[in-house]
């Protein structure tokens, strides 16, 4: 990294504060704290949602890189469906809903109980702990310092506690504007000089193998399955829930999602050219989840350098500061606070935000992967929040107040079970398979037994 580059990024943490710190209120209300007033601009929803849903950008270049075209149709189609599904048939509803989070949904829904279990499903789900080991990753390769990157990220995952505790949803709107932007433009002018390099996109195309022309990428039918799947996440999503609830209005709220698609199937286009460039360009790579640094290090000049770091620093910073303080907001507002102190509602979720980065470091010392991560709390979660939530909003899905409870904690006690045993059984921390079935299928089909047990049917 040159100096010029050091500059760059110093400057951006500089304004990262003064955006965040910008008309302050020292005394907010919970409406204001953790929703901004619910007054979210059209322009705003877009910036917000577009650039959180992009933290795990170099997860998705390891991927690319290995696997090819097949990140478009694990990682990209399958949210597409479920987001645009999300925009129909929830996003007006959770904008008219009182509630101000999920758990406090499900307690008004069903009863308290229900709402606290969920609390702790939730804070599991939005873990930071793929973003802080990528921000680690990141900046121990762009100093090339040979310093731990629990250092970094340590050091990066405590910053954005920071600015993000000044003004709440407000920072987190703000600094993902400027996110977005550097998003698009980094990747645009990378994209750029790489067709310079190495030709048109056809022309890179006939050089690819086979398997990174290929819509699996090698893998089997029950491993896209499991991923289209895991894109029910979309569903159960804090960061969706938080945006529609902190809309403008229902109708901001659909047509922010149907904007936000749009968008997204463009950086998705960015993003796996730039990774199936980097598998031309740079050829083997001991670790292929720097691809797009390294392709960044190797075709851009002093400066822009800098400012693509940037662009990747931001994406990542984007989702880390929203999951931290809906990390925060769950375990302080809607358990401690709402139990104990609802008048420290928000003090207590700006500590809370502090020790969810203290555990998403200790999570990266075991899963020391970022595609790893996303399978491994997709898997053991998403089943158990899936027809809970669904059913406070949808009547169809809605469950009997008796068995709400045992819907949110069964299936994920039967996924996590499933997984433990496939890890033990195959002695590999990587396998999660057991006897045959990955640990997604047996926690859903327990979430549909009890649902088809215990739904409501008087509604």
């Amino acid at each position: 990294m040159h100096w010029i580059d050091g500059i760059i990024i110093a400057f951006y943490f500089v304004v990262l504060i003064c955006i965040s710190y910008y008309k302050r209120q020292k005394n907010e209300s919970e409406s204001s704290f953790l929703l901004s007033g619910r007054t979210l601009s059209l322009p705003a929803f877009v910036a917000t949602l577009v650039s959180t849903w992009y933290g795990g950008i170099l997860g998705v270049g390891e991927y690319s890189f290995q696997f090819g075209v097949s990140q478009w149709v694990l990682f990209g189609l399958p949210y597409y469906f479920f987001a645009l599904l999300f925009a129909v048939f929830l996003a007006g509803r959770i904008r008219e809903n009182k509630a101000l989070t999920i758990p406090e949904a499900l307690s008004n829904t069903y009863n308290r109980q229900t709402g606290a279990a969920s609390t702790i499903i939730i804070f599991l789900l939005v873990s930071p702990a793929p973003y802080i080991l990528m921000l680690g990753l990141l900046f121990q390769f762009f100093t090339g310092s040979e310093v731990n990157i629990l250092v970094f990220a340590s050091l990066t995952a405590l910053f954005s506690v920071f600015y993000v505790s000044l003004s709440g949803f407000r920072a987190v709107i703000r600094t993902d504007v400027l996110q977005v932007v550097l998003m698009y433009t980094g990747f645009a002018v990378l994209l750029f000089l790489a067709i310079r390099y190495a030709g048109s996109p056809f022309q890179v195309w006939d050089q690819l193998p086979d398997t990174h022309q290929a819509p699996l990428g090698g893998h089997n039918i029950q491993y896209l399955l499991v991923w289209f799947f895991i894109a029910l996440w979309t569903f159960v999503d804090p960061a969706f829930h938080q945006r529609a609830a902190a809309a403008k209005s229902p109708a901001t709220a659909r047509k922010g999602i149907f904007w936000s698609v749009g968008f997204w199937f463009l950086f998705d286009f960015f993003t796996v050219s730039a990774g199936l460039y980097g598998f031309l360009i740079l050829g083997e790579l001991d670790n292929p989840i720097l691809v797009y640094p390294e392709l960044g290090a190797f075709l851009l000049p002093v400066g822009l350098s800098g400012l693509f770091f940037l662009t990747l620093l931001a994406t990542i910073m984007s989702t880390l500061d929203s999951f931290l303080f809906l990390s925060g907001q769950t375990l302080g507002r809607d358990l401690i606070a709402k139990f104990w102190w609802p008048e420290k509602s928000v003090s207590i979720t700006r500590w809370c935000m502090l020790l969810s980065a203290v555990l998403g470091i200790l999570l990266i010392i075991i899963y020391p992967s970022v595609i790893a991560l996303w399978y491994v709390i997709g898997s053991v979660l998403i089943p158990g929040l899936l027809f809970p939530v669904l059913g406070v909003y949808l009547p169809f899905f809605r469950l009997r107040v008796s068995v709400a409870v045992w819907a949110l904690t069964l299936p994920c006690a039967v996924a996590a079970i499933w997984l433990i045993l496939g890890t033990l059984t195959t002695g590999d921390l990587y396998s999660y398979a057991f006897l045959g079935w990955e640990p997604f299928y047996p926690g859903l089909f327990t979430a549909l037994a009890i649902w088809l047990f215990g739904r409501n049917k008087t509604i």
